[in-house]
């Protein structure tokens, strides 16, 4: 065989910095700019400057780069409560959970903000939230089963309607450069839940 017969695609093989983080700004911006629906994965692809081939390298489909395949917030939960000491008290577990997820957040609000405005505008992404959120519950369980911590499953139906409710109060407050982090809307939301549980 010559070397006239082997036809190489450099394009495909080029090494992309920091591709995933190009393709989800380039998905976001677009998303804004065009709508979801109307936005496909090789706009995406071209905005961030790679191949469609790396954009599903990355990604199953589009949607999932709104739904981080990688799960790194479920594992940030996961692992506060696994690696917590053995005599951790449930809401002290819950705690550290809720803090971990803050932690994670503390440098993406812009990145949250957008994603979220995307997300409230269709209802099948709204959707695909809620079923990540019970995904997170049922992980979250499995680790405080897995402690022998009692009643895990309300332990952590318990962890992620606090998230939720205080990242949606996080998510609507001014965007500012004093505004408070996560942390702070998370905490308020656990106090507002010990106030409910309160004697009269």
């Amino acid at each position: 065989m010559s070397g006239t017969d082997i036809n190489y695609d450099l394009s495909m093989a080029r090494w992309e910095p920091n591709a995933r983080g190009r393709l989800e700004r380039a998905a976001l911006e677009l998303f804004g700019e065009n709508g979801y629906d109307q936005t496909t994965v090789a706009e995406i692809a071209e905005r961030a400057g790679v191949t469609e081939r790396t954009f599903f390298r990355h990604f199953g489909d589009k949607r999932e780069v709104l739904f981080d395949p990688s799960h790194a917030l479920q594992n940030r939960f996961v692992e506060a409560v696994t690696g917590a000491p053995e005599d951790t008290p449930p809401i002290e577990l819950v705690v550290l959970a809720l803090e971990s997820a803050g932690a994670f957040f503390e440098d993406r609000r812009p990145h949250a903000l957008r994603r979220q405005a995307v997300i409230d505008t269709h209802p099948g992404l709204r959707e695909r939230e809620l079923i990540k959120l019970d995904s997170l519950a049922t992980a979250l369980a499995a680790a405080l089963r897995d402690r022998g911590t009692p009643a895990p499953a309300l332990t952590a139906e318990v962890a992620v309607a606090v998230f939720r409710v205080g990242f949606a109060h996080w998510i609507s407050a001014p965007d500012t450069p004093d505004a408070p982090a996560l942390t702070a809307f998370l905490h308020a939301s656990l106090t507002d839940l010990g106030s409910l549980t309160a004697p009269a």
